[in-house]
């Protein structure tokens, strides 16, 4: 139930342009009257390096928290993140990427406190040694060390008030004796996700009108264990292992519908519940050789992901009238959709510096991914005689990709220096299907084999010691991701629903940057990213033709998962990060323009092979080739409030203009967040204050040359107050 909705708000978080953020925040130190200044964020090579433990803002916040407050990172969605200029982002932690799934990240982020980070940092365009997709960008959060031997630790406590409740609460530690490092975390918290919903669509002759409220509980439990050991001088083992259950009983859909056909006017109520857990273990296993004293070294690399979700869902249509009555239960569909992910994963990277300047990194990797889908379908007709429909589909799908890499690194001059590589991917995948729908007989067996050559280029110059400016360059491949290709319908209502489609072919993604920097402070980021068999969710609409002739007597709505043709993301952005009045006021401030231009359409369900048409028969295409530019500002301020550095105020405010993507035109968003923050010894007190004005609603419109108009209004409640203690 939660991929019903959230899909189309991760629909609105992919493709709503990140807003820019720098940061130069430095903390001063006397020291028998001399002024120490230590760099808070500086730019290193091909990333932006924000040196968390140097930072006042850090205390008292989640990592998440502080994720959002660092340069260059937003979220406007409160679940995911995303770097300015890119759909996407891959979390690293340690240099090595994290294989939790999207809501597991996001809880465990939200769970772990920032005093735990040593420093983050930002790859806007990641090199050819990276295994990454899309225009991914990366964000490294590199956790904290005890570099002398003992104990140390932080516990938290929070809790929120939005529409409902909800609690939060971790405890983590460092301990370290000689060569052996140990960090461990535990984290849990219970909430209730709301969303009050409306979805309206239409033709000239008939319409569908569904609103309500989504009341998604959650339990959450997780955390993570590192152990590194320094074997020798030369060599280092680290282990790592993180884990996160989920568990969502009793999540509710109730939504009321007014359907509007040639037949006249009906009502129903969709009265939908669903009952989930998931679980989610990953370890990865690290060897680190240094081979000389340049800094040359071999790194050998070794991950495994086990992913499990059970999901049990009674969907209910009830016969009603204008007064909204509930009346007698129509249609009952009962699903079993679980879902078990098994990852394997190896790496193997040799990185080669020479005195002259120039470091060569050779390596390759290889993943393999197995997913089980064995899905239920029952469906109950309530008529004079009951009826039932079983549609049972058993979906396994196995991938594997080999990824090999070569970059090469000089440095010119003390002013100069660039980076070029290439990346070689094969891929093959066998989708296997034991039960497809009728007219889609491909559905059995879909075999994809393809190679790809990635190639990569960045070139950065220091004008001075105040000037900096650097270009990127890649492509990459963007495969669906595993929840996309599994062909499973997830019901909202009777003619409303979304679709996954194994159909889903790879895109590709080339992505340029040029940055400008002035005294860490000051910044130009300009991107341009072209996409091609854009992956992405298509509203179809219509009365559904099938395979076999039959047309549905109601208007439908499906939202379907597949490629819809080529896209072109162009933006502008400039900004500053400073401090003022000795540091009592740190600014970040952006201000920028993006410019989507779209080029797509589609005229048939892949799924089923049913195509649209209107009252009269006739075919019905969806198009979506609008261009739009959009407006963007962002800033985030902290206000020192005392001398002692203890009272600390924090303003933020974002502001996104309308803009065009594959689903219609977003309307405007905006947010105001207020915060205070006390620090007393060892505790930090702190209360926020989210999305006061309660702007930050999502509305989607969509008007189409024939006629048809959809509407999305989703109101999640980030208006919210959070009190916590560390």
């Amino acid at each position: 139930m939660k991929r019903i909705l959230l899909s189309i708000a991760v629909i609105f978080g992919t493709c709503a342009f990140a807003q820019e953020k720098k940061s130069d925040t430095t903390k001063t130190k006397n020291i028998e009257g001399i002024t120490i200044t230590k760099q808070v964020f500086k730019k290193q090579s091909d990333r932006l390096v924000y040196d968390v433990s140097a930072s006042p803002v850090a205390k008292g916040n989640t990592t998440f928290d502080l994720l959002k407050q660092t340069p260059l990172l937003s979220s406007t969605d409160d679940k995911t993140l995303k770097i300015a200029g890119k759909n996407n982002v891959l979390i690293f932690i340690n240099g090595r990427k994290s294989n939790m799934d999207a809501e597991s990240l996001a809880q465990f982020l939200k769970n772990t406190p920032a005093e735990n980070i040593q420093k983050i940092e930002v790859i806007t365009v990641p090199g050819s040694e990276y295994q990454v997709e899309s225009s991914d960008g990366i964000i490294n959060i590199v956790l904290k060390k005890k570099m002398s031997d003992g104990l140390n630790g932080n516990m938290r406590f929070s809790n929120t008030q939005a529409k409902y409740n909800g609690s939060q609460a971790s405890f983590s530690a460092n301990y370290r004796k000689d060569k052996l490092g140990i960090s461990a975390s535990l984290s849990g918290g219970e909430n209730i996700e709301a969303q009050t919903y409306t979805l309206k669509n239409s033709s000239e002759k008939a319409s569908n009108e569904s609103t309500g409220d989504i009341d998604d509980p959650n339990k959450n439990i997780g955390g993570y264990l590192n152990i590194d050991y320094q074997l020798n001088d030369n060599s280092n083992l680290a282990l790592s292992w993180n884990t996160w259950a989920n568990k969502s009983y009793n999540s509710t859909v109730n939504l009321f519908n007014t359907i509007i056909n040639k037949d006249g006017t009906f009502y129903t109520w969709s009265k939908n519940k669903e009952d989930s857990r998931s679980y989610n273990n990953s370890l990865n296993l690290n060897y680190e050789l240094k081979t000389d004293s340049l800094g040359s070294k071999l790194n050998v690399n070794a991950a495994y992901l086990n992913y499990k979700r059970f999901q049990f869902t009674d969907n209910n249509t009830f016969e009603s009238d204008i007064n909204r009555t509930v009346k007698n239960k129509s249609i009952q569909l009962f699903q079993e959709l679980p879902q078990i992910i098994n990852n394997f994963s190896g790496m193997v990277d040799y990185i080669q510096k020479f005195k002259n300047d120039l470091t060569i990194s050779v390596g390759g990797n290889y993943n393999k991914t197995k997913t089980d889908n064995n899905t239920k379908n029952d469906t109950y007709f309530y008529d004079s005689i009951t009826t039932i429909e079983r549609k049972p589909n058993h979906f396994i799908y196995d991938e594997n990709i080999y990824g090999f890499y070569l970059t090469a690194e000089k440095k010119f001059s003390d002013k100069f220096s660039g980076k070029v590589g290439a990346r070689y991917e094969i891929t093959n995948s066998l989708g296997t299907s034991d039960n497809p729908p009728a007219g889609v007989e491909d559905l059995k067996r879909i075999e994809r084999n393809y190679n790809n050559f990635l190639p990569y280029l960045s070139l950065n110059y220091s004008i001075n010691d105040k000037n900096n400016i650097s270009y990127s360059f890649s492509s990459r491949m963007r495969r669906p991701s595993f929840w996309e290709i599994n062909p499973v319908k997830n019901k909202l209502t009777d003619n409303n629903y979304t679709q996954n489609n194994p159909f889903v072919k790879a895109s590709t993604n080339y992505n340029q940057e040029l940055m400008y920097m002035y005294k860490n402070s000051y910044f130009v980021v300009l991107n341009h990213s072209y996409i091609k068999d854009v992956i992405t969710q298509v509203p179809l609409q219509g009365y559904p033709k099938h395979p076999n002739g039959e047309v549905g007597k109601n208007l439908a709505l499906r939202y379907i998962r597949t490629n819809f043709g080529d896209k072109q993301e162009m933006s502008a952005m400039i900004g500053i990060q400073k401090s003022f009045f000795k540091q009592y006021w740190t600014t970040n401030f952006s201000i920028g323009a993006q410019h989507n231009r779209n080029n797509g359409s589609l005229d048939m369900d892949p799924t089923t092979g049913d195509r649209f048409v209107d009252e009269e028969g006739k075919p019905l295409i969806y198009n979506n080739t609008i261009n739009s530019t959009s407006l963007l500002i962002q800033t985030n301020n902290t206000i020192r409030l005392d001398k002692a550095k203890s009272w600390f105020l924090g303003v933020n405010f974002f502001f996104i203009d309308k803009q065009q993507v594959e689903l219609g035109q977003i309307r405007s968003l905006a947010s105001l967040d207020i915060s205070i923050k006390k620090n007393w010894n060892d505790w930090t007190f702190a209360l926020n204050a989210n999305d006061i004005l309660k702007t930050n609603i999502v509305e989607i419109d969509d008007y189409q040359t024939n006629g048809n108009y959809n509407y999305i209004h989703q109101n999640r409640y980030q208006r919210n107050v959070t009190l916590s203690l560390t």
